[in-house]
Protein backbone atom coordinates (compact mmCIF):
# COMPACT_ATOMS: atom_id res chain seq x y z
CA UNK A 1 0.00 0.00 0.00
CA UNK A 2 1.22 3.49 -0.78
CA UNK A 3 0.26 6.70 0.94
CA UNK A 4 0.27 10.06 -0.77
CA UNK A 5 2.79 12.57 0.57
CA UNK A 6 -0.03 14.66 1.98
CA UNK A 7 -1.76 12.36 4.45
CA UNK A 8 -3.98 12.85 7.47
CA UNK A 9 -3.80 11.90 11.13
CA UNK A 10 -6.87 10.90 13.10
CA UNK A 11 -6.14 10.98 16.86
CA UNK A 12 -8.61 9.55 19.37
CA UNK A 13 -8.04 10.05 23.10
CA UNK A 14 -10.23 7.95 25.37
CA UNK A 15 -10.09 6.29 28.78
CA UNK A 16 -8.40 2.93 29.08
CA UNK A 17 -11.41 1.46 30.88
CA UNK A 18 -13.88 2.15 28.04
CA UNK A 19 -15.33 -1.02 26.46
CA UNK A 20 -17.40 -1.84 23.39
CA UNK A 21 -18.70 -5.22 22.20
CA UNK A 22 -16.77 -7.10 24.90
CA UNK A 23 -13.38 -5.53 24.07
CA UNK A 24 -11.44 -2.52 25.25
CA UNK A 25 -12.63 0.35 23.04
CA UNK A 26 -9.09 1.10 21.85
CA UNK A 27 -8.74 -2.55 20.77
CA UNK A 28 -12.09 -2.48 18.96
CA UNK A 29 -11.09 0.75 17.15
CA UNK A 30 -7.74 -0.68 15.95
CA UNK A 31 -9.34 -3.94 14.77
CA UNK A 32 -12.07 -1.99 12.96
CA UNK A 33 -9.42 0.30 11.39
CA UNK A 34 -7.60 -2.75 9.99
CA UNK A 35 -10.88 -4.20 8.68
CA UNK A 36 -11.60 -0.88 6.94
CA UNK A 37 -8.14 -0.80 5.31
CA UNK A 38 -6.70 2.13 7.26
CA UNK A 39 -2.95 2.37 6.49
CA UNK A 40 -1.78 2.30 10.10
CA UNK A 41 -2.86 2.60 13.72
CA UNK A 42 -0.95 2.84 16.99
CA UNK A 43 -2.16 2.83 20.60
CA UNK A 44 -0.19 4.62 23.30
CA UNK A 45 -1.05 4.55 27.02
CA UNK A 46 -0.60 7.87 28.75
CA UNK A 47 1.26 8.19 32.04
CA UNK A 48 -0.73 11.18 33.22
CA UNK A 49 -3.49 13.40 31.92
CA UNK A 50 -6.90 14.96 32.35
CA UNK A 51 -9.81 15.69 30.07
CA UNK A 52 -13.06 17.63 30.00
CA UNK A 53 -13.90 16.70 33.61
CA UNK A 54 -10.51 18.09 34.82
CA UNK A 55 -9.88 14.98 36.97
CA UNK A 56 -6.17 14.14 36.89
CA UNK A 57 -5.33 10.53 36.08
CA UNK A 58 -1.86 9.30 36.87
CA UNK A 59 0.17 6.11 37.07
CA UNK A 60 1.99 7.40 40.17
CA UNK A 61 1.99 4.75 42.90
CA UNK A 62 0.62 7.35 45.33
CA UNK A 63 -2.43 8.09 43.21
CA UNK A 64 -2.90 5.13 40.88
CA UNK A 65 -5.70 5.48 38.33
CA UNK A 66 -7.41 2.53 36.67
CA UNK A 67 -8.56 4.66 33.76
CA UNK A 68 -5.40 6.07 32.18
CA UNK A 69 -5.65 8.08 28.96
CA UNK A 70 -5.19 6.03 25.78
CA UNK A 71 -4.23 7.66 22.48
CA UNK A 72 -5.05 5.93 19.21
CA UNK A 73 -3.40 7.47 16.15
CA UNK A 74 -4.39 6.44 12.64
CA UNK A 75 -2.83 7.63 9.40
CA UNK A 76 -4.30 7.47 5.90
CA UNK A 77 -5.93 9.66 3.27
CA UNK A 78 -8.51 12.27 4.22
CA UNK A 79 -11.33 10.31 2.57
CA UNK A 80 -10.45 7.01 4.31
CA UNK A 81 -10.20 8.61 7.74
CA UNK A 82 -13.39 10.65 7.34
CA UNK A 83 -15.29 7.49 6.38
CA UNK A 84 -13.75 5.65 9.34
CA UNK A 85 -14.64 8.49 11.70
CA UNK A 86 -18.29 8.09 10.64
CA UNK A 87 -18.09 4.45 11.81
CA UNK A 88 -16.49 5.08 15.20
CA UNK A 89 -18.18 8.39 16.09
CA UNK A 90 -21.37 6.81 17.54
CA UNK A 91 -19.27 4.44 19.69
CA UNK A 92 -17.12 7.10 21.42
CA UNK A 93 -19.15 8.32 24.39
CA UNK A 94 -16.38 10.27 26.12
CA UNK A 95 -13.03 11.56 24.86
CA UNK A 96 -11.38 13.80 22.30
CA UNK A 97 -10.94 13.33 18.55
CA UNK A 98 -8.64 15.46 16.38
CA UNK A 99 -8.08 15.37 12.63
CA UNK A 100 -5.10 17.04 11.02
CA UNK A 101 -3.20 17.24 7.78
CA UNK A 102 0.34 15.90 7.83
CA UNK A 103 3.27 15.35 5.51
CA UNK A 104 4.21 11.67 5.08
CA UNK A 105 7.99 11.26 4.70
CA UNK A 106 8.05 7.46 4.37
CA UNK A 107 5.78 4.45 4.71
CA UNK A 108 7.68 1.19 4.38
CA UNK A 109 7.52 -2.47 5.32
CA UNK A 110 9.89 -5.39 4.88
CA UNK A 111 7.55 -7.35 2.60
CA UNK A 112 7.68 -7.50 -1.18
Amino acid sequence: MELPTEGYLLRVIIGESEHYQGKHLYEWIVIKARECGIAGATVVRGMMGYGANSRIKTSSILCLSEDMPVIIEMIDTKRMLEEFLDIIDPVIKEGLVTFEEMHVRMYRHKGK
